[in-house]
């Protein structure tokens, strides 16, 4: 490869399940659809099954076991030193369910990013389709966004809407959810590595309109 156009960006993806986004970022590499390589994957548990996702396509998979650390402080130091040797140029939250500190977000300003099952600000931290179920929403959906030292709070940079079905359930909600994340997350890491996406204050401009609405499924 050759070029200014093919030098290709380095991400590094933290999980905590089953990585079923990072498969999708796997997929859209290997279609060109993002310019990058995936540098490693890492988890806080060892028997996260994104791990062995990682594995089957030649991809460092690391375990740090957030259990064998004896608390978030030394869990924290050793993932910000895995951080900091590998240098990635953005960090992907897939599925990742801890809440990074000061001392990483700051480290890497924002160059991390996670994708959250709601439209943000509305339903943060845990079981976002049952807070949106049992809150009567007419939609729902997926938000990227621009990881701060809150939770779920940084700057919004893309959001896919899913209509809420009235016989819906956590499960069936989740599910037409993550299919939303499934197309969007790739699309908004491209555009990220293309220098496409810009940050001003609170607000992101880029090139895109990515708000989409999936109508009335």
């Amino acid at each position: 490869m050759n070029g200014p156009d093919r030098v290709r960006k380095r991400l590094v993806v933290l999980v905590s399940g089953r990585g079923t986004n990072l498969q999708a970022i796997i997929e859209a590499i290997e279609r060109n659809e993002i310019r990058a390589v995936v540098e490693a994957v890492i988890s806080d548990r060892p028997d996260a099954l994104a791990l062995e996702r990682a594995k089957q396509y030649g991809i460092p998979a690391i375990a740090l076991d957030f259990a064998s650390f004896g608390g978030s402080e030394a869990y924290h130091a050793a993932l910000l030193h895995e951080l900091e040797t590998i240098a990635p140029d953005l960090i992907v939250l897939s599925g990742y369910m801890r809440i990074l500190p000061a001392d990483i977000v700051r480290a890497f300003p924002w160059r991390i990013v996670n994708i959250h099952p709601s439209l943000l600000p509305a339903f943060p931290g845990l079981r976002p389709h049952k807070q949106a179920l049992e809150y009567g929403v007419k939609v729902s959906g997926c938000t990227v966004h621009f990881v701060d030292e809150g939770m779920d709070t940084g700057p919004i940079i893309a959001q896919s809407v899913v209509a809420v079905h009235d016989d819906d359930d956590e499960h069936s909600l989740s599910q037409r959810i993550l299919q939303k994340e499934h197309e969007l997350y790739p699309q908004v890491i491209a555009a990220i590595l293309q220098g496409q996406v810009l940050l001003d204050g609170r607000r992101v401009l880029t090139e895109t309109t990515w708000y989409s609405d999936e109508g009335k499924d």
